[in-house]
């Protein structure tokens, strides 16, 4: 049996040697071939799935040596699925980095080995990148730019973007398509979706179908760059009162469903410090005005941007007006709320705000959570059961808080799973930007800032009463919501202007010259 098996292995390892030297002859790329990368997946998988099979045998359940032992087999499962994302690139790395954003769901060694990806993006060569546009637009480059510079200003999962110049002197971005994503994007989701129906064979808790849905509903008009280009305008002409909010104006006529050409516009990172401050901009203001935007996004309008990582949000001065301003970028990745769902949405998260705990329950059930609505609360808030009991916008965040939410995460997989796959759709990509806003708000030092539960206050008081008037059969009933409105949206002005006075340097030195006086 031994032998049979070391001839038919022998003879396998020849044929696939034959067929690599055949392929790199014909100048063919063995990463692009689907055998090859379904190999590579069904290979990680069953490794990964062998190590938590058999790393438990002989170690007790709950014992310190078993917790030690669980995060080691993270670290390293964590590890090479983050070596096959690389690997395979395209869509495993588009998926990797959405695993990699979910700080308060997921695992902590998961979360931080697979955050690397945004900076792992594969790079397409500039014969590819010409080849697009030749196909796409039907020109050569130097007919449609003045210059057009070889190396990209940055490179993401699905595409890279390259600074040009027009001919009549504009300088634009041009986001190309890497040329091979398109082709292979659906191979991979079946792929995908494979391996996470054997691992639920394996491990029964484990219940990540979820991820493969939102992939095969996202990733199709993710890589539709027109559509892309439709949400900017949308967005921009939504938010268009907000003069802080800049988003770059697109070039139709250099654009198709691989290639966006869009106005070029420079800044520094969101969630860098340093930069901010040889700039001269206000940390609490972008913090305020970021909250402000998503607020607005969320709960007034039901069109969110979601995948603020710090890469696709800029912070500049504007060269004219020398204002601050919040650059948003890569629009190919928006949810739509329904109206039912985001009036849930927003009276769950007054009830949250006001450790309202009756409410807490009502509208986390209405939302899919069933008797998780405990863990449902804590997910949605990355906060502790005390905290959201006593009412989350007068607990502050501690770190010691912090790191039990994060535990807590490894602890509850199953039933965080469970959950995952009760919820409507549409929360799966909210949760996601509620913890990419935490990790930004974390980095700058502002999370769980008051500006940000007021201006969250403020929309789902607006909501809640259009919602009202909608509703009301007559003028006097519509004019009684209004007033309850203005009267609530006074009370929150008056609150914000206690705590500006509160927090005023003019405030600390007269409680200074009191005590001195004293």
């Amino acid at each position: 049996m031994a032998g049979r098996l070391l001839k038919v292995s022998s003879l396998a390892t020849a044929v696939f040697a034959s067929s690599g030297f055949y392929f790199y002859n014909r100048g063919l790329d063995l990463s692009d071939l689907s055998v090859i990368r379904f190999g590579r997946a069904a290979v990680t998988t069953a490794v990964i799935s062998y190590d938590y099979l058999t790393a438990f045998k002989h170690v007790e359940y709950g014992t310190e040596e078993y917790w030690a032992l669980k995060s080691k087999v993270h670290l390293r499962s964590a590890e090479r699925l983050r070596d096959l994302c690389c690997a395979n690139r395209g869509t495993f790395i588009k998926v990797g980095q959405h695993l990699g954003a979910l700080d308060y769901l997921l695992p902590e060694e998961y979360t931080s080995t697979l955050k690397v990806l945004h900076s792992r993006a594969p790079q397409s060569s500039m014969e590819e990148i010409r080849q697009v546009i030749r196909e796409d637009l039907g020109k050569e480059l130097s007919e449609l730019f003045v210059s057009f510079e070889e190396k990209p200003q940055g490179a993401a999962s699905l595409a890279q973007v390259h600074k040009a110049v027009l001919h009549d002197g504009t300088t634009v971005a041009v986001k190309v398509q890497h040329p091979k994503v398109q082709r292979q994007s659906y191979k991979d989701i079946v792929m995908m979706e494979v391996m996470l129906r054997a691992v639920h064979w394996l491990f029964p808790d484990f219940a990540f179908m979820w991820l493969v849905e939102e992939a095969k509903k996202n990733m199709p008009l993710e890589l539709d760059f027109l559509n892309e280009g439709h949400n900017a305008e949308r967005v921009a002409k939504m938010l268009a009162y907000f003069p802080f909010l800049k988003v770059p104006i697109i070039h139709w006529h250099l654009s198709t469903k691989r290639i966006l050409t869009m106005e070029f516009v420079e800044g520094g990172h969101i969630n860098d410090r340093d930069y901010m401050k040889k700039q001269g901009i206000s940390v609490n203001e972008i913090s305020e005005n970021l909250g402000k935007m998503y607020s607005e996004m969320i709960f007034v309008h039901g069109f969110v941007h979601c995948d603020p990582h710090p890469g696709n949000v800029l912070v500049r001065k504007c060269p004219q007006s020398k204002k601050t301003e919040i650059v948003l970028l890569d629009h190919g990745l928006y949810q739509v709320l329904k109206p039912d769902f985001r009036l849930d949405y927003c009276q769950l998260w007054q009830a949250l705000i006001k450790g309202d705990m009756p409410g807490v329950e009502r509208y986390s059930r209405r939302l899919g959570a069933g008797a998780l609505y405990p863990l449902f609360a804590c997910v949605l808030t990355a906060r502790s059961w005390t905290a959201i009991n006593a009412g989350i916008s007068s607990v502050p965040v501690t770190h010691s808080e912090d790191v039990e939410i994060r535990t807590n995460a490894a602890l509850y997989l199953p039933q965080i799973s469970d959950l995952l796959n009760r919820v409507p759709r549409q929360m799966l990509l909210l949760l996601k930007t509620n913890d990419l806003l935490r990790g930004i708000e974390t980095t700058l030092q502002t999370r769980a800032a008051s500006s940000s539960f007021i201006s969250m206050s403020r929309c789902c008081i607006r909501t809640i009463a259009r919602h009202k008037r909608s509703k009301a059969q007559s003028g006097r009933k519509r004019l009684q919501i209004t007033l309850a409105e203005s009267f609530n949206l006074w009370r929150l002005t008056i609150y914000e202007l206690f705590l500006w006075v509160k927090g005023s340097k003019l405030v600390h030195w007269l409680t200074d010259l009191s005590s001195f006086l004293h």
